[in-house]
């Protein structure tokens, strides 16, 4: 084997199409079973799969082992900077409002809305719990809405269960659109092509969600009673998904959904009043699970006597802020500039020696650097601009930024080795052979084209990563069945991939890193697998969903949905 020789990937170096595609399926399969069956922590079990991609890689796809430990390492690179660094940047900002003490005014301010804890559910978790994940993400918006749920009184697992619920559709555009960004970015396509097909989808299911939430929280009574107002938020929340993700505003999708609905929800409620809401109050705290349930849960007296206007107006600050400069940043003139600072390189070994399937030079013989190109520079300027407004010391600033680098240490060696993995089975043909053998479902395809993202971020326990490793498959599938469909190649391209995004939020419900952050948040640590077996069926049900509509969008049934 030559140490530098130029490579052109192989899908089908076995001879059977079929093998070539099980064994390059190998380094998911150990995903799944490390991380699923053996529950090993997620950092090992991501070191692993890449090992297994590795070999996959040099012994059955016949890359060199220069070549792909140096694509691994331009793929881990890639996961910290700019991904890590875009997630540390968000939590970053959402902490500042923590320590500062704002953001408990902002908790505040719900109450100031209802008194109907179903009502308030869904504001908090459906509504702030979006504008969480469109800031943070990563487990947070769980935490945070369990916890602010058991402070009225609900039970604690069904606190649990409400928030993971409502922790669905606004995961594709979390933390600032990183989601559907990579998945564009790793399918080679405008993320404009992909985030309306992913926002579209997620929309109709908003209609769905907030039932769903009901029925958790009260059974049929809370859905009888309080149905107009799940949807009226509902309606709202994704109609303003399918309006923003389609402008080049995209990555702030949610930030918009999530507080237009509840501008949109306080005037509602003006109108419309919620009939039950005290004997409510007392059904929400009743045990979901009472072998676990031991602890009864006492609502939490919120007292709101001290909030004035302008506390609720520096509470909301930080969210006003991220709207601005974002905006301001995709000014073309400004996004000219930004863009002006990045800086391509040649990476070593790749550049000159690593080709596509078709004979091209691959897009990873060259990496860039994207300094102020990426949100994570704008969310790290909302952070400062926020801890001073807030009248925090720069000490105190990047003291709360050192202390989120070293709680996301394992979360970053995570990411980076399945920001690996991924371009390794990309580099190497391994995800080619797998999109050649899955394209042999044809027309039936796209009906299950959900489904890689809903295991890929259960697998991960992030549609980022999921989307990294599975979408430039879903491209390639298209490629194989787009001609003479309904849509035509780039069409189903646009279609698949951004399905492909959408199946990930389904997915995030069930993921076991989700599963731990909404035990530890109950405070039942060890409540997993009970957690699990309530919160499934939700999730397959969405899933059913999101596939039937994927599949409907690929046909002239309602491929007039998309843009």
């Amino acid at each position: 084997m030559v140490f530098l020789e130029v490579f052109t990937p192989d899908t089908n170096p076995l001879g059977h199409q079929w093998l070539s595609a099980l064994v390059a399926f190998l380094p998911v399969l150990a995903m799944l079973i490390t991380l699923g069956a053996l529950r090993w922590k997620a950092y090992w079990a991501a070191i692993f799969s890449w090992a297994v991609a590795l070999l996959v890689a040099i012994l059955a796809f016949k890359m060199s082992p220069a070549l792909a430990l140096a694509s691994s390492a331009q793929g881990f690179l890639y996961g910290i900077f700019p991904i890590v660094w875009i997630l540390v940047a968000a939590i970053w900002m959402y902490q500042i409002t923590v320590i500062s003490g704002r953001f408990d005014d902002l908790r505040k301010t719900f109450f100031l809305i209802s008194d109907d804890p179903r009502v308030l559910g869904i504001l908090i978790a459906f509504c702030f719990g979006g504008l969480l994940e469109a800031l943070a993400g990563f487990g947070a918006p769980v935490a945070i809405a369990a916890a602010m749920l058991i402070g009225i009184g609900f039970g604690k697992l069904r606190a649990a269960l409400t928030a993971l619920v409502a922790n669905t559709v606004p995961v594709a555009f979390g933390a600032v659109g990183l989601p559907v960004l990579q998945a564009a970015k790793t399918a080679g396509l405008d993320p404009l092509d992909v985030a309306p097909v992913s926002a579209r989808i997620c929309a109709m299911l908003c209609i769905v969600v907030p039932f769903l939430m009901l029925q958790i929280m009260d059974g049929s009574k809370g859905v009888k009673q309080v149905w107009p107002f799940g949807l009226f938020c509902g309606i709202v929340f994704g109609a303003t998904k399918w309006i923003v993700a389609s402008t080049p505003l995209y990555n702030l999708t949610e930030i918009f959904a999530a507080i237009i609905t509840v501008v949109l929800a306080m005037l509602f409620l003006k109108f419309w009043k919620p009939v039950g809401g005290e004997a409510a109050a007392q059904r929400i705290g009743i045990p979901v699970d009472a072998s676990i349930e031991t602890d009864p849960v006492k609502a939490e007296k919120v007292d709101t006597s001290t909030l004035t206007a302008p506390r609720i107006v520096m509470a909301l600050v930080p969210y006003v802020l991220v709207i601005v400069i974002f905006a301001i940043a995709a000014l073309p003139p400004v996004k000219a500039f930004l863009g002006s600072a990045d800086v391509k390189m040649n990476w070593p070994l790749l550049s000159g020696n690593l080709l596509t399937a078709s004979g091209d030079p691959a897009g990873h013989q060259v990496y860039t650097w994207p300094w102020l190109s990426q949100p994570g520079f704008l969310l790290a300027i909302v952070a400062i601009l926020v801890g001073l407004i807030y009248k925090l010391s720069i000490g105190a600033i990047l003291k709360e930024l050192w202390v989120n680098i070293k709680k996301m240490k394992f979360s970053a060696l995570t990411i980076g080795m399945v920001v690996a993995l991924a371009y390794v089975m990309g580099d190497s043909g391994q995800t080619l052979a797998l999109g050649l053998f899955i394209a042999g479902a044809g027309a039936i395809y796209p009906f299950l084209a959900p489904m890689l993202g809903y295991i890929g971020t259960y697998v991960t326990g992030s549609d980022t990563s999921a989307n990294i490793l599975f979408s430039n498959l879903q491209s390639t599938v298209a490629q194989q069945i787009g001609q003479g469909s309904a849509l035509g190649v780039e069409g189903m391209r646009h279609l698949l991939v951004g399905t492909g995004a959408a199946g990930g939020v389904v997915g995030k419900m069930i993921s076991p890193q989700s599963l731990t952050v909404a035990a530890t948040a109950i405070g039942l640590i060890g409540s997993e697998s009970v957690i699990l077996r309530k919160v499934l069926k939700y999730s397959v049900l969405l899933l059913v969903l999101m596939c039937i509509l994927a599949g409907l969008m690929s046909t002239p049934v309602l491929s007039w949905i998309l843009p």
